[in-house]
């Protein structure tokens, strides 16, 4: 029984969701390998190869790998599957993109967002946003799984000394193209990896106001930036910080939500944080349910005062 991860990295580094992808992996019983496709990605191969846990790391090369195009991706991935009882990708924009892909090829079930390995057959993942807890047996000869990062630690980035074995990349599939990346920048770290994010709502009402409150107690604390999905819809914040089921899933150490009422959309995202601060000046306001702290009040008065405090 061996386990192949689908490595998300930039052709130089490994990307902090493969780290808990591996976890998972290990979990799953057996060997763990790592696959590694890009274009000059050597780096990033070697990168893999120190990840603890990890006992060889397959690593293909090839232009039209650069980007990750999915029909490449699902087609280098296909090539090797055989060997594998367990085919894992992390829960994200990529790994959701290939792995349809490939559990259709195979003709098998695709096993999707799992938060728990309870036995090599058996996983757990949540449904009806995060209310309720599926346990889902399979059957097929090959697991094809999303895994839900925030529900499995990250392996350690050194301590391993796993092989790197070259492969022949597959043929360009032809099927589509790389045009151009718009690229957002940002000093802040990226939400899925803070370990603190501070997070507005609706109630924030501009943009401006939005940056004017939040930014400074971001600053202070080091922190991401985050957003309901109403307020992204409303413009105030960009779509990458929208944290929720639709958006970005969340596990920080600290998670503070400003202005936020908690819709069951945004607590699926979240409310896996280990503290998690409310401040609201609506007492009914849903997010007070799931908030280890909560504070009853303006939001444009309790803020300021605890960036003075800070």
């Amino acid at each position: 029984m061996t386990s192949l991860v689908i490595a998300e990295h930039d052709n130089a580094s490994i990307r902090g969701a493969t780290f808990n992808t591996v976890t998972a992996a290990a979990q799953c019983g057996g060997d763990v390998h790592v696959l590694v496709a890009g274009a000059n990605a050597g780096a990033a191969a070697q990168a893999a190869a120190q990840i603890a846990g990890v006992a060889k790391v397959i690593h293909a090369d090839g232009a039209h790998l650069e980007h990750g195009l999915a029909e490449n991706m699902a087609a280098q991935v296909l090539a090797i599957a055989s060997s594998y009882s367990h085919i894992l990708f992390p829960a994200t924009a990529s790994g959701k993109n290939i792995a349809p892909r490939v559990a259709a090829k195979l003709d098998v079930a695709q096993i999707s967002d799992i938060s728990k390995i309870d036995s090599p057959d058996t996983f757990e993942r949540p449904i009806y946003a995060g209310n309720a807890i599926a346990t889902v047996q399979s059957s097929d000869s090959v697991k094809v799984i999303t895994v839900r990062t925030t529900g499995f630690d990250p392996a350690a980035a050194t301590g391993g000394s796993a092989s790197v074995e070259t492969i022949a990349a597959v043929a360009d599939s032809g099927k589509s193209s790389f045009l151009g990346q718009e690229i957002a920048r940002n000093d802040r770290p990226e939400l899925t990896a803070a370990k603190i994010i501070v997070s507005g709502g609706r109630a924030m009402g501009s943009s401006e106001k939005f940056n004017e409150v939040l930014t400074p107690l971001a600053d202070k604390l080091g922190a991401a930036l985050g957003a309901s999905r109403a307020a992204v819809d409303a413009g105030y914040a960009p779509n990458d910080w929208q944290v929720g089921q639709t958006g970005k899933i969340v596990a920080p150490q600290l998670y503070i939500a400003c202005g936020i009422s908690g819709a069951i959309q945004h607590l699926a995202g979240m409310k896996d944080s280990k503290v998690i601060v409310a401040i609201n000046k609506d007492p009914e306001a849903p997010i007070f349910s799931v908030a280890d702290y909560g504070l009853e009040a303006d939001l444009f008065t309790a803020v300021p005062e605890l960036i003075k405090a800070l």
